[in-house]
């Protein structure tokens, strides 16, 4: 399920973003995505490629990958998400919801730290 207001677009530096055509209510879910979970062994080839940036640790022991379908990868960084996403380990799928208003023309981000406002540096930032 993706909200039917949603689209990709190009952003100004990050490549392609999600971005919403109409107002959005905080703790809205905005998108529900089915993942393919592929175990350690799968992990250490695709950290080898270009995937290594799309794909999300996955269970418990944060071990396994998957890969989102949907428009869960094209999510943006920021440290000031306005979405927070949610894994799903039991029926493989992930979760995007609002945590505050976002307004139509807006990118919708989530913070790759899992807690929509975690400020620790992430891998690809030097800050």
């Amino acid at each position: 399920m993706i909200l039917p207001f949603l689209f990709i677009a190009p952003t100004e530096h990050m490549g392609r973003g999600v971005f919403t055509a109409e107002d959005i209510a905080p703790g809205t879910l905005v998108e529900i995505s089915p993942v393919i979970v592929m175990g350690p062994e799968d992990r250490q080839h695709l950290d080898q490629t270009l995937l290594h940036d799309y794909i999300f640790e996955w269970g418990e022991d944060r071990k396994s990958c998957c890969m989102a379908l949907g428009y869960v990868p094209i999510y943006n960084h920021s440290y000031n998400s306005n979405c927070e996403y949610e894994m799903d380990f039991e029926h493989d799928l992930i979760r995007i919801k609002t945590m505050r208003a976002v307004k139509a023309g807006e990118e919708l981000f989530i913070n790759y730290n899992g807690d929509w406002d975690d400020q620790q540096p992430v891998w690809f930032d030097v800050r």
